[in-house]
């Protein structure tokens, strides 16, 4: 029986979510410490996780607070880690297929995301040029063209689409509220532009990620809105 676990996170983190929504699919026990990336508890690195980011998992160790991080838990991190370890410690979750040849797609899946659609997202966010904007609906291309007909990513649910699900929430939050360095009015834009024939397969996967439960219960959209407005609204002026 697993040991145990007390999960270090923040609402405004799509790196975070990942780690919740896998701990949240695996019906796992935890505990949840929200941690202020913008005022960060001093004993957070040097107790918990030495490069000061979320999220990171105390595992095992003896029963304390989260603020106060026992030395005989075991500290990992890093968002993609996190979501195996999990996967490993439930094996009866659906996180990982049985299948070796799912399990590859689900990485390969994992891969595309990180270098054709976070990537692009990020830099459409903060440059806002006409370039990455492009990018960016290349990236959402990109991921649409590995999906099956019908279902997730890989058929079920798997670690292939808690690995994109937390940034396509805050690519609409950002696009929905029009924030991002790009024109005024550009969200708006790019959103039309999602909702084209081309991307129909993507909408329906976007629609059936939305309504997980999984999803439901570790994105608070209005919290995320608010962050994002007070973290990014300066992108625009700085153009």
């Amino acid at each position: 029986m697993p040991e145990r676990i007390t999960l270090y996170t923040a609402k405004i983190c799509p790196y975070a979510q990942r780690a919740e929504l896998a701990l949240e699919e695996a019906k796992a026990k935890y505990t949840k410490y929200q941690i202020d990336l913008q005022n960060k508890p001093e004993w957070y690195a040097p107790k918990v996780n030495p490069a000061s980011k979320v999220p990171a998992i105390a595992y095992g160790g003896p029963a304390v607070q989260p603020d106060q991080p026992s030395s005989e838990s075991v500290k990992l991190a890093e968002s993609l880690v996190l979501v195996e370890f999990v996967a490993d410690l439930f094996p009866d979750s659906p996180l990982l297929p049985a299948d070796p040849v799912k399990r590859a797609q689900a990485r390969f899946f994992i891969e595309v995301v990180s270098s054709k659609l976070v990537s692009s997202w990020n830099n459409a966010l903060r440059t806002g040029t006409p370039e990455a904007v492009q990018a960016f609906l290349g990236g959402v291309e990109a991921v649409q063209s590995l999906l099956p007909a019908q279902g997730y990513a890989v058929g079920e649910f798997s670690i292939a689409d808690i690995s994109v699900a937390p940034f396509l929430a805050r690519a609409y939050v950002a696009l929905e509220n029009d924030i991002g360095a790009y024109e005024q009015g550009e969200g708006a834009k790019i959103l039309e532009a999602l909702q084209q024939p081309r991307f129909a397969r993507f909408q329906t996967y976007w629609a059936e990620l939305q309504a997980r439960p999984s999803f439901q219960a570790t994105f608070d959209k209005e919290y995320v809105t608010e962050a994002f407005k007070k973290r990014f609204s300066s992108l625009r002026v700085k153009q």
